[in-house]
């Protein structure tokens, strides 16, 4: 059974790591699940999602580059039946720490598991946003476990992620390390079609110092890249979204990156 296949006979969809825009079939196959199954779909990214607003059961916001801690929040929540090993590696997590560093809350995980149980089909979407996170390692691990322990199905994104989950057999995990904090403003690469706009929120916009219609520059690191700012009324927070056509394109590895905006003198 392939990815939509088992998509469409869920009744429980949890997903993270993916806004879904730059996967309209994965997506496509989401809504048609809930339109034909009433599945309940927990939707967990650290942007809001309007289009997909009408259909989630639950957005859970977690912090960018909290992956980590969010799938030891996921392996605390829905693994009961498990080994000593295991269990002891769950009692001994430091959930206030990774509840509070990520953002999000350990009710929400418990709201989120008391939806799924009467859940005959559950899936778990992994989007490819956690492929080049510095933590890889650990979080394959993690989800690894996840499907051993638990009755989801996964739904890796990522051809080589998929591999390497479905693959693990190394199940001696590392402690949560702190979670890196990423301040200021940040830039989300969407791949799909290449913009000359940066989509962003008034708040992002304030706090560069620029208006809508700005020819800007995106400063990271050595590099430097001249886009329009283009004020979006559906986004909020201080993540703004860059349309990019190719995933080894500039700024590439993890699809976030904190940055510097500057408005273009003429």
């Amino acid at each position: 059974m392939n990815n939509t296949e088992m998509i469409l006979k869920s009744d429980f969809i949890l997903s993270f790591g993916t806004f879904f825009e730059d996967n309209q079939e994965i997506k496509k196959s989401v809504l048609t699940s809930i339109e034909n199954n009433r599945s309940k779909f927990v939707y967990m990214f650290p942007i809001d999602n309007v289009s997909l607003k009408p259909f989630y059961t639950q957005f859970i916001k977690y912090e960018v580059g909290s992956e980590e801690g969010i799938c030891a929040l996921l392996l605390d929540t829905f693994v009961k039946n498990c080994d000593e090993k295991t269990k002891e590696y769950i009692n001994n997590l430091d959930l206030g720490y990774i509840s509070a560093e990520s953002s999000a809350g350990e009710e929400e995980f418990a709201e989120a598991f008391e939806t799924s149980n009467d859940a005959k089909s559950k899936i778990l979407i992994i989007g490819n946003d956690i492929k080049n996170h510095q933590r890889v390692e650990n979080i394959i691990k993690l989800l690894a476990l996840i499907k051993k322990y638990t009755d989801f199905n996964l739904v890796v994104l990522d051809d080589e992620l998929s591999k390497r989950i479905y693959s693990c057999s190394d199940f001696n995990l590392d402690e949560i390390e702190e979670l890196k904090s990423f301040n200021g403003t940040l830039v989300y690469k969407l791949i799909g079609e290449n913009s000359d706009e940066l989509l962003a929120s008034k708040t992002f916009s304030n706090i560069s110092k620029v208006l809508d219609g700005d020819k800007i520059y995106i400063n990271f690191k050595d590099e430097k890249i001249m886009k329009i700012l283009k004020v979006d009324d559906s986004l909020t927070g201080t993540i703004a979204i860059l349309k990019v056509e190719n995933s080894d394109d500039i700024l590439n590895g993890y699809r976030y990156k904190q940055v510097k905006i500057e408005k273009v003198e003429i």
